[in-house]
Parts: C-alpha cells; sequence; structure tokens
C-alpha cells in the first residue's frame, strides 16, 4: 500500500505542466486581465500595449525571480512555445469573433477545472523557484524562500508595477502593503517546501508537493462555489498575539509607572489626599482665630 501511494505521488510530481496546465494558467490570467476595466478597448487601440500586459500577467513570477537573481528579466522570450501559446490564448481571448473564448469561460465547470489547473502550476513554480535559488546560494534558505514566493506569486507584484507605468496604480491595493490570500499561501508554501529542501522537514518531496497542491485546489474550488473568501486571519492573529502581544499582556506594568512619582520634584496624583487635608486644617485654624 504504502508502495502504490508513493508510485502514485512520485508521478503526480513528474507530471508536465506542458501543454495542458499551461494552457490553464494562461487562460485564467488572460481572463483576469480582460476583466479589468477598459482592457478591451485598449487591446483594440493598442494591441501591443495590450499583448504586453498580458506576457506580465502570464510570466510575471518568471520575470521578478529573474530581477532578485540579476537575471535578464526578459529571459522568458527564450521559450518561444511557452511565448507563442500564451500569445495565442490572449489573442483569441480578445479578437475571438462573437467572444467565443469568454462565453465558454462563463460556465462554471470551466472556471472550476482551470482555476484548479493553475493551482496546480504555482506549486511547480514554488518548487522550480527554490531549487533554481540553491543553485544560486547553497541552503541560503531566505533566499530560496523570497524566490519561491516571487515565481508562484511574483505575477501580482508585476503587473501592479504595470498599473503604475500607467497611472492606475492605488497604494490600498499593493500587493507589498496587503498581500492577498493566494500570496500568503504562496509565502506559506515557499517556507515549507526550503524546510523540506533543506532537510529541516521530514517529509519527501513528492508527498509534500501532492498535500500542497490538493490543499490549494481544494481552497480555490471551496471558495469559488461558496463565493466565500477564505482567509488565514485566524492564524495570522494567533501569531500577532505570541510575537507582537507582549504589551497588552503585561499592561498592568503601564498602570503601576502610572502612579509612580515623576522625577522632576513635583508630587503625583497620591499626594493630593494630603494637601487637601493640610488645607482643611489651616481653614480649621483661621476659624479659630476669627
Amino acid at each position: 500500500m504504502d508502495s502504490s501511494w508513493d508510485d502514485l505521488t512520485l508521478a503526480f510530481s513528474h507530471t508536465s505542466m506542458f501543454p495542458f496546465f499551461d494552457i490553464a494558467h494562461y487562460l485564467v490570467s488572460v481572463m483576469a486581465m480582460k476583466h479589468q476595466p477598459g482592457a478591451a478597448a485598449v487591446a483594440r487601440k493598442n494591441p501591443v500595449s495590450s499583448w504586453f500586459t498580458a506576457m506580465l500577467h502570464c510570466f510575471g513570477g518568471g520575470i521578478l525571480s529573474c530581477v532578485l537573481l540579476a537575471e535578464p528579466p526578459l529571459k522568458f522570450l527564450t521559450n518561444h512555445t511557452n511565448v507563442l501559446l500564451a500569445s495565442s490564448i490572449w489573442y483569441i481571448i480578445f479578437f475571438c469573433p462573437c467572444d467565443l473564448v469568454s462565453q465558454a469561460y462563463s460556465f462554471l465547470p470551466v472556471q472550476f477545472l482551470a482555476a484548479g489547473m493553475k493551482e496546480v502550476t504555482r506549486t511547480w513554480k514554488i518548487v522550480g523557484g527554490v531549487t533554481h535559488a540553491n543553485s544560486y546560494y547553497k541552503n541560503g534558505w531566505i533566499i530560496m524562500i523570497a524566490i519561491g514566493w516571487a515565481r508562484g506569486a511574483g505575477g501580482a507584484i508585476v503587473t501592479k508595477f504595470e498599473q503604475l507605468v500607467k497611472g492606475d496604480w492605488k497604494p490600498g491595493g499593493d500587493e507589498w502593503l496587503k498581500m492577498s490570500y493566494p500570496s500568503k499561501l504562496t509565502l506559506l508554501g515557499s517556507v515549507i517546501f526550503t524546510f523540506q529542501h533543506t532537510k529541516h522537514l521530514a517529509i519527501s518531496k513528492h508527498n509534500l508537493m501532492f498535500f500542497y497542491t490538493a490543499f490549494l485546489v481544494t481552497t480555490k474550488i471551496t471558495m469559488m462555489t461558496t463565493e466565500t473568501s477564505v482567509t488565514l486571519a485566524p492564524l495570522e492573529d494567533t501569531l500577532s498575539r505570541m510575537l507582537f502581544g507582549w504589551q497588552k499582556q503585561f499592561s498592568w506594568c503601564e498602570k503601576k509607572s502610572e502612579t509612580k512619582p515623576s522625577s522632576n520634584g513635583t508630587g503625583s496624583s497620591a499626594s493630593k489626599p494630603i494637601a487637601d487635608a493640610s488645607e482643611n486644617v489651616k481653614k480649621k485654624h483661621n476659624k479659630k482665630t476669627e
């Protein structure tokens, strides 16, 4: 039983992303781009600009990882097959007669299938980024985490830069300032795969890839089915209280310090009753003398 399970997960880890999973990734990315306001009009008026934006959506993670590793940012253009495939999908989405591709994509089963396959490619990108960074910096786990996260979720960062160039950027939607749920999951996955790669996590790579991919796909399909957003708020709140909540836990120290007299020679609030008592004594003495 164990050997059959290992054979299954090992075969899954050797699954090729080209062409079907790559097609799903390009389809979801370009459709997300088309749903942006004014994207269709830009494609008709300036198709070169629209194509370049689509390439950023499709290959943004690879571009960002190349920038971080001081590699040529246009390295993705050397993979002619994938560039032509992504360009073909961009063309049929924006210029297909009667908008047939968008109408076909509007069916929920098609969206579920494409979104699930895209999440599979996310795992492969994280693993590829961690392995690629390790070839440059042996066991440099911080760099491995950064490149794994950039390869898996860097498209959101690169497209925000493209919006900045066009003047459509808004600070509130920046991934650096407010990470989205997929970016957080990608960062978590990058940490896990880095620990596994550096032998700090006692699990085989193919089993980890299978479980992490199943978690990504299940979460994505659940969010699309229930139309609700899944968050990591419980985990984030727990870590926040553990790491940054000491000041609130020991708030009695602040109250105690407030009751101490100040060092400039003036009395604190505790000396007020004594002063009031002395004033009452003076008033009684004045009445007696009168």
